[in-house]
């Protein structure tokens, strides 16, 4: 158990993320005392070499002055500085490289005098090393004006000693700030991951229940996880409107469709249940395809539809004049119009021409010319009006209608909505959605403004391709 635990622990992010501010906070440590180090162990070299430098000097100026006497004290004074403690090595030989005095540092053993007088030591400005039991012990040497040579030593063994500390106390901190640096990487990673697991719990949430009004909460940071959760939280939202709209939709769908579905079952039975009549069985079967028809029509405009919504919808595009195009529109509806006493009137510039699909675009006017007429009353006028503005061509259908109520503005686009007051009116709720659609894939947009009692102006924006 507790392995399964570890395993599906280190497969987490967080606690990748854990190791990653670990290994980096302890990479940037490691230069850091890698850098100290370095430093440290120069100048503390440096102090040793200067102190033998200086010692040096001042031990030819004592020879140079008392000889041989001289240097004697100046050792016993060093070692009552240092507390009775000779810590410097001092050598001096005649030209014939014969010792004439000689002093070791307590405690330095190992050591044999020889090993020294063997070593070149006409080289003055360099440093010899001597290795005995207690360690190297650095030797700077100096020769005299007359010929004698003078070698002042000290042991590194203090040096080390130091250094050694620096890597005790050194594994000590690394220990702690690893301790550290990995109770801070999972607090921060705890922390920053905090919304991400609130995301997951949300998402398990809605996989498990289905609900969609469950939101991730906002934490009010303005950071951008809280940016990514107001677009999630907007997303869902949408979602859950989409789906709400869905099911409205299938509902009109299962609705309209019920209705022509239930009359051809019915025609169809009526009539085999019938005397054999050719007469009575035709009009059964012409009564049969026009219902079908209707069925057909409803599903090829949600086809067109969707079609358009995404982008695939197929368009011929030719260049047409406006008023050629809302004239064939206007000659099909003259009967209809004429037969319900609505007047109907077109203006539009002859030479107003456009590059659009003349097909799609029957579709589009088709459907407004026909909700036009058919919410208008008796002796009622509809007018249909094309003009360029800018870089755009404006078709408006105006009419003086029944009008829409304000609340359904916003929803007379959607697909098989109705308005309450055209539920008596015998449609398919498509018709603008569909005009919506095909209007948007020849980049355009539409639009309507109305007043119930007054009338309704249903305008389409199309762009000139040409500009």
């Amino acid at each position: 158990m507790f392995l399964k635990f570890l395993n599906r622990l280190r497969k987490t992010i967080g606690f990748r993320l854990a190791l990653w501010y670990s290994a980096i906070f302890l990479l940037s440590f490691l230069i850091l005392f890698t850098f100290a180090y370095l430093n440290l162990s120069s100048a503390v070299r440096k102090y040793d070499r200067d102190n033998i430098r200086v010692e040096l000097l001042e031990c030819s100026a004592h020879i140079q002055m008392g000889g041989v006497d001289a240097l004697k004290k100046e050792v016993e004074f060093e070692r009552h500085l240092n507390k009775g403690k000779n810590i410097f090595f001092v050598r001096l030989t005649d030209p014939e490289n014969q010792i004439l005095f000689l002093t070791v540092p307590d405690g330095w053993t190992g050591f044999d005098p020889k090993e020294l007088q063997a070593k070149h030591l006409e080289v003055t400005k360099g440093w010899l090393e001597i290795k005995g039991t207690e360690g190297v012990m650095e030797i700077a040497s100096r020769r005299l004006p007359d010929g004698h040579l003078l070698q002042i030593g000290k042991s590194t063994e203090g040096r080390w000693n130091l250094l050694k500390r620096f890597h005790v106390n050194f594994a000590g901190i690394v220990i702690t700030m690893m301790l550290v640096s990995l109770t801070g990487g999972v607090f921060l990673t705890f922390r920053a991951l905090r919304p991400i697991r609130k995301f997951i719990e949300t998402l398990q949430s809605l996989t498990e229940t289905g609900r969609m009004d469950i939101r991730v909460p906002m934490r009010q940071t303005g950071d951008e996880l809280d940016e990514l959760a107001v677009m999630f939280n907007g997303m869902l939202e949408k979602i859950e409107i989409l789906i709400n709209g869905m099911k409205g939709s299938l509902d009109n769908v299962a609705h309209d469709l019920r209705t022509p579905l239930a009359r051809l079952r019915g025609r169809a039975e009526m009539a085999l249940k019938s005397e054999p009549n050719p007469d009575a069985l035709r009009e059964s079967l012409i009564e049969c395809t026009e219902e079908s028809e209707r069925v057909l029509t409803m599903l090829n405009t949600l086809m067109d539809i969707s079609e358009a919504e995404t982008g695939v919808m197929k368009l011929n595009l030719e260049e047409v004049r406006v008023l050629s195009l809302i004239g064939e529109v206007v000659e099909l509806y003259a009967y209809v119009a004429e037969e319900k006493d609505v007047a109907l009137y077109l203006t539009s510039p002859e030479d107003l021409s456009l590059t659009l699909d003349p097909n799609r675009m029957r579709q589009v006017l088709a459907n407004l010319l026909d909700n036009a007429i058919k919410y208008t009353p008796r002796g009622g006028r509809v007018g249909i009006e094309a003009l360029r503005k800018g870089w755009e061509i404006i078709i408006t259908v105006r009419d003086n209608g029944i009008g829409i109520p304000p609340e359904e503005l916003s929803r007379i686009w959607d697909r098989l909505h109705r308005v309450d007051k055209s539920r008596s009116e015998r449609g398919l709720g498509l018709g603008l959605s569909l005009v919506k659609a095909i209007v948007e894939a020849h980049q355009g947009h539409a639009g309507v403004s109305s007043e119930p009692g007054v009338g309704s102006i249903f305008s389409i924006y199309l762009p000139d391709r040409r500009h």
